[in-house]
């Protein structure tokens, strides 16, 4: 197999956590997002939404959409089980999964943009914009990369969608009353769906996860990072890998 995916993506990491949970050997294929290699015609043949992941399970033969390909290495590797037998449950599980895609990502999307991509969308020329815009197959991404490149989003706008993305933090809590996982007695794709959330809220406001304030959150996201796949899916700060992409450039001048 190889995943086509980048490090900081929410979607990616979600993908990189499900194969290692598996211990499915995989290629990585790094595509960069700020070249938007995302939307060149070889990766639009894989993934025709032109985003992060795309997975060749076979020559010829790619999987995209996160959920789909976590559920599909659920199938083909059934161990360790990620998904609940019991339908009732399952229901709840992909439910769960499609909430964090409609209402944290749009919200996640804001503030990472803003801080990994926005500083080079605003140097590109009218030209330069339009070019780059013609390439992307979808209006949703069309209009966000617009608005970094043009229409820079609001300190508002900004906090607005850190209150937003929290409200899963409180979501949790109520789920995780039952049981130590979201769903169920065991770590699912529902667990999976919801680290690279939970990994950027304890960046960017640490305080929601504390203890007194989330108190069962806090002790999935302890338990979380002990896994060994938490480690093997590379799930790097966001301040790290801009110190890094600083000091690359900082070097190369």
């Amino acid at each position: 197999m190889r995943l086509f995916h980048a490090w900081l993506s929410s979607a990616s990491r979600r993908v990189r956590l499900c194969l290692a949970e598996k211990q499915i050997d995989y290629e990585s294929v790094a595509v960069d997002l700020g070249k938007q290699e995302q939307h060149a015609p070889a990766f639009l043949a894989m993934n025709p939404n032109g985003v992060v992941p795309a997975l060749e399970i076979a020559p010829g033969r790619f999987l995209h959409e996160s959920s789909t390909i976590c559920e599909f290495l659920d199938d083909i590797q059934p161990t360790p089980p990620l998904r609940p037998v019991d339908p009732y449950a399952l229901a709840q599980l992909r439910n769960f999964v499609r909430w964090t895609d409609e209402k944290a990502l749009p919200n996640l999307l804001i503030l990472n943009w803003s801080l990994m991509l926005q500083p080079m969308a605003r140097q590109w020329s009218d030209e330069e914009l339009q070019q780059k815009i013609a390439r992307i197959p979808t209006a949703e991404r069309r209009e966000a990369w617009v608005r970094i490149a043009r229409q820079p989003y609001s300190d508002e706008e900004k906090a607005e969608a850190r209150r937003k993305l929290l409200l899963l933090v409180d979501k949790m809590e109520a789920m995780l009353a039952p049981s130590a996982w979201l769903i169920g007695e065991h770590y699912s794709l529902a667990d999976i769906a919801a680290v690279p959330f939970i990994a950027r809220i304890a960046e960017i406001a640490p305080e929601a996860l504390d203890a007194s304030a989330s108190p069962r959150v806090h002790g999935w996201w302890e338990a979380v990072r002990q896994r060994p796949a938490f480690a093997a899916a590379r799930l790097q700060a966001f301040g790290e890998v801009l110190q890094q992409r600083e000091h690359a450039s900082t070097a190369g001048h």
